[in-house]
């Protein structure tokens, strides 16, 4: 797995949590309710496995414990995922402090991947402003951003809705969600789609012909599934009636599962790594690969393309930002058209002022394209260039020609980029979208995969607005980018780690 191992740690957050942090106005009425309900949360502690297909590549867990006036929760993720024949390892372990009302007090969050580690500490200092400190190679970075309404810890989401009375099938709640990774609120709609009984392992015994604990005793659990759909990607969870997960999964990768201690975590010591690595094997023509191409030491050397149809199977395509652009998904086939020269003729002019856009002009924490320097780097390359086409292009031979290519360890930000002059494709894809916006020209990044001799790697790039959203690629030095670049997901960058959990699951035929 790429660095980013430790957002795939979110990604399994979200799944579990079914969102980030959720605003308390979803809840206006139940506000002491939840108070006098947060008295009764028991203590304890919950065991999943982690699957991704029919294999187990995870352990997680879940700790409540009671301090008077506060609750702490305690969320442990461990994964193994195969890829390129060894097996990348991520390990998170979070601790946040609530109040009994349920509202974020601190959070710390230690992220361990197989080349770095990173860390990061948000701290609410009277429901009015959240400090949120990110550190990482000894570079650190704090963003103090004022909140309207106080924040909850996505844990005890589920805890809420369950004691909110908000379990009943057929609910569908539009809310506002805001995102630690991009410190902005998101639209989410939260459904209770069902509600069923399931079955879970109570404890378990050790099966000496399988080598493996397998369950002892089984026990039913009135449960209730909760789906949510925020920015293109969709979760579904199983909740009891005390709010406690059961069960929940993406849309194409990792299922979590409770269970007895000792088949969450002892058969995942225990498990068969060599069955892994064979699902990490080298790979076929076609195959997909969940790294960048700079992390697996492959040429950059694209197709050049002007046309890609590729079918895609394996996974459900529902959740994925597939269509628009560039791009079109007929049935299981998703054709991909390089831009015409047409197309990247522009009727507005740099600074854009289309309100519509407003949110791909502002700055973000990682995206600084409000700092001095990446302003002042943007105006010596675009000077007063008011053609979009004409400045998307100069920044995108700009970047590719001064960036080295290369893994880089720190917090990916814009302005640290710059400053070191390289970085992986993501961290070339921030510098670009700060500089085009600082230009005043609308950019996002993007991630999905990349045809590169063959073979489909993770890979992120921008896209700016020339009347539709046009692919760039300064990492591969393409204006606009080639048919070789399928999008999977649009946005910040905490969206584009759900590529990841593709590993084993999608498959492509080229057509």
């Amino acid at each position: 797995m790429t660095r980013r191992g430790w957002a795939v740690v979110i990604l399994a957050a979200w799944a579990v949590s079914l969102g980030w942090l959720v605003k308390r106005e979803f809840f206006r009425t139940t506000g002491e309710r939840l108070a006098e309900a947060a008295l009764a949360v028991p203590p304890g502690t919950q065991f999943y496995r982690v699957d991704l297909g029919a294999q187990q590549v995870g352990f997680a867990s879940t700790t409540v414990d009671t301090l008077g006036t506060t609750l702490r929760v305690t969320d442990l993720l461990l994964l193994d995922l195969p890829a390129l024949g060894r097996l990348h390892h991520t390990r998170v372990r979070s601790v946040a402090v609530v109040s009994r009302a349920l509202r974020l007090e601190t959070l710390q969050a230690d992220f361990e991947g197989d080349a770095e580690r990173f860390s990061a500490r948000a701290v609410v200092s009277g429901d009015s402003v959240l400090t949120l400190t990110l550190a990482s190679a000894g570079d650190s970075q704090t963003t103090r951003t004022r909140i309207t309404h106080p924040i909850v810890v996505p844990s005890l989401l589920p805890v809420r809705l369950a004691f909110g009375g908000a379990l009943k099938p057929g609910r569908t709640f539009a809310l506002r969600v805001f995102d630690p990774l991009e410190l902005a609120e998101r639209d989410v709609s939260v459904t209770i789609a069902a509600e069923s009984t399931l079955v879970v392992s109570d404890s378990a015994g050790f099966d000496s012909t399988a080598m493996a604990w397998t369950p002892a005793r089984l026990d039913t659990v009135r449960a209730f599934r909760l789906e949510q759909r925020m920015g293109g990607l969709t979760t579904s969870a199983w909740i009891d009636a005390q709010g406690r997960v059961v069960r929940a999964t993406g849309p194409v990768g990792l299922t979590l599962e409770r269970s007895a201690y000792e088949i969450a975590y002892q058969n995942f010591r225990r498990r068969d790594t060599a069955r892994l690595l064979r699902a990490g094997a080298p790979p076929g023509a076609n195959d997909v690969i969940a790294l960048t191409a700079i992390t697996a030491g492959a040429p950059l050397a694209a197709t050049g393309r002007d046309e890609l149809r590729v079918r895609l199977r394996g996974v459900d395509l529902s959740g994925l930002d597939l269509a628009g652009g560039r791009q079109r998904l007929v049935g299981d086939t998703l054709i991909v058209r390089r831009e015409a020269p047409a197309a990247l003729t522009t009727a507005y002019k740099l600074p854009a002022r289309d309100t519509t856009l407003a949110r791909w002009l502002a700055p973000e924490p990682l995206v600084q394209s409000g700092a001095p320097s990446i302003r002042a780097q943007a105006h010596e390359l675009l000077g007063g260039e008011q053609d979009p086409a004409v400045a998307a292009a100069r920044l995108t031979h700009w970047v590719a020609a001064h960036m080295r290519k290369e893994i880089t360890m720190g917090i990916p930000s814009a302005v640290r980029v710059l400053a070191q002059g390289r970085g992986d494709c993501n961290e070339l894809t921030v510098l670009y979208v700060a500089l085009a916006r600082a230009a005043g020209l609308p950019a996002r990044p993007v991630a999905g995969l990349v045809d590169l001799g063959g073979r489909f790697y993770y890979h992120a790039w921008p896209e700016v607005y020339l009347g539709d959203w046009v692919a760039v690629d300064p990492t591969l030095d393409q204006f606009p980018a080639d048919a070789g670049h399928l999008r999977f997901a649009a946005g910040g960058l905490a969206r584009q780690v759900e590529l990841i959990r593709f590993v084993g699951r999608l498959k492509l035929e080229v057509l």
